[in-house]
């Protein structure tokens, strides 16, 4: 399987091709109006936001000194990844530089007038990734709370694998998190350890600036780089995903007492008929 390619697709079709039918499409025109685009270099972070400073195993590092790693990272010796920050934390004056933003559905309901943020409390919803030569993510995933994803290549590139959900039984989810695998190198995979992981197929694709692609929920993935690669990574909820987001968000408010989840949950369903109701309208 490869993904298709389109320069740019009118809201109608990216959602009735690619979005309902949760297939992952590649965008390669859509976000090359961003002001981001040639003005987001590891030279802008390092002199405009190089105090601002972010863990990585027990480690902090300042952007200013990701920069320089990423500079000199090899494979051998690779920066230290997932450097990922919040836009909207961190830089928020630099939301205007993701204008116009993309949707993938009627609208967006992650950042929809009606949805509360307390409902979207601690899901991150923009980041930003600096990653390099050698650095990959470390492991294999799908994302969180149902969500589907939008990754657009901001500087360099960025290499993707992907597999389809159905591939899961292969890729041998973790007993305490069935949304990772235990399959750490999909390059160079462990088959006495995991013989199953054989029968997966794998699909690579790569990002260059300015290219977006857009994948569904469910469907596992990993990345890695091979010089100095700025990206930003973006949830997407829409109507397609919001009573599984619900469902899933749930299990973790009831961590916090059984009734403030149902209240959240309440309010979730209330508003996601009110957008509903919104969206059938446009």
């Amino acid at each position: 399987m490869q993904i298709d390619r389109h320069k740019d697709l009118e809201p109608e079709e990216l959602l009735h091709e690619y979005v309902q039918p949760e297939r992952p499409v590649i965008l390669t025109e859509a976000a090359k109006r961003w002001k981001a685009i040639g003005k987001w270099t590891p030279e802008f972070f390092q002199q405009h936001y190089g105090r601002i400073t972010y863990e990585i195993s027990g480690r902090s590092y300042t952007l200013a000194e990701q920069v320089d790693l990423m500079r000199r990272s090899s494979t051998e010796t690779p920066a230290p990844y997932p450097y990922n920050l919040e836009v909207a934390d961190y830089f928020p004056e630099l939301m205007n530089d993701l204008a116009p933003q993309l949707v993938f559905g009627k609208s967006d309901r992650a950042m929809h007038p009606l949805m509360p943020r307390a409902l979207i409390h601690g899901t991150p919803v923009h980041e930003v990734f600096f990653g390099s030569k050698g650095s990959s993510f470390p492991f294999v995933h799908y994302d969180a709370l149902e969500l589907h994803t939008q990754i657009t290549q901001i500087y360099g590139e960025k290499e993707f694998v992907l597999f389809q959900p159905s591939d899961g039984r292969y890729l041998y989810p973790r007993a305490d998190n069935p949304k990772f695998s235990q399959v750490t190198d999909v390059y160079d995979p462990d088959l006495a350890r995991f013989p199953e992981f054989h029968s997966a197929q794998p699909i690579h694709c790569t990002l260059a600036a300015g290219e977006t692609i857009f994948f569904p929920r469910g469907w596992w993935h990993t990345t890695r780089m091979s010089g100095p690669s700025i990206t930003y990574g973006r949830i997407v909820l829409n109507s397609t995903n919001y009573q599984a987001y619900l469902d899933d968000k749930y299990e973790r408010w009831k961590k916090a007492g059984l009734l403030k989840a149902a209240l959240a949950y309440g309010a979730g369903k209330v508003v996601g008929g009110a957008m509903r109701v919104a969206e059938a309208f446009t």
